[in-house]
């Protein structure tokens, strides 16, 4: 667990929020290479594609797509269940009356929203391909798109799911995982 560290979190946090991604907001450019980078980490550091057939992304929606990814588990009988671990990885662009208290029309980062809950999946990523603990059951990851939109990616997954919802025995979900306030991280 030593790869998890504080200057690597950062360090995605960092690069998600920057203004080269637009705000990610869901079905747009900056999602979209958003999406690539975030695809490419999984491809890098193994996981299994588990989106459409073939591929890291589910697309579904107005443009919109999902990033999932397995990590197989070890034992031959609970192999085929899952542990769910998801973050959405989009947020609100722009900013608009609709999705912002403002100000209206310039790139809303979303460092804390949700930046932080993917940069946390990714190190745990890297933290299980650096290791040798190998998990009995797998490990589902899912970046979910459009849940600034109203949870969309998500409820697609579970109306399209792409491993058996049967076989789903425990989920975690990392959502703005620190916010700092007055020199205090919550």
């Amino acid at each position: 667990m030593e790869t998890v560290r504080s200057e690597d979190l950062l360090q995605h946090v960092q690069l998600l929020a920057d203004d080269t991604f637009e705000g990610r907001d869901a079905g747009s450019a900056g999602g979209h290479a958003a999406s690539k980078y975030l695809a490419m980490f999984f491809e890098k550091y193994g996981l299994e594609p588990a989106g459409d057939p073939g591929s890291f992304l589910q697309g579904f929606g107005q443009n919109y797509r999902n990033i999932l990814g397995i990590w197989r588990g070890t034992d031959p009988d609970l192999a085929d269940e899952f542990i769910v671990i998801g973050a959405h990885f989009d947020h609100v662009g722009y900013g608009s009356r609709n999705n912002s208290f403002g100000p209206y029309g310039v790139v809303h980062n979303g460092a804390d929203d949700n930046a932080s809950g993917t940069s946390a999946l990714l190190e745990l990523i890297e933290a299980l391909a650096d290791s040798e603990l190998r998990p009995r059951r797998s490990i589902l990851f899912c970046l979910w798109d459009a849940e600034e939109n109203g949870l969309l990616g998500s409820k697609h997954w579970l109306d399209q799911p792409t491993v058996p919802l049967t076989s789903v025995r425990f989920s975690i979900n990392l959502d703005m995982i620190g916010r700092l306030r007055q020199e205090r991280l919550m």
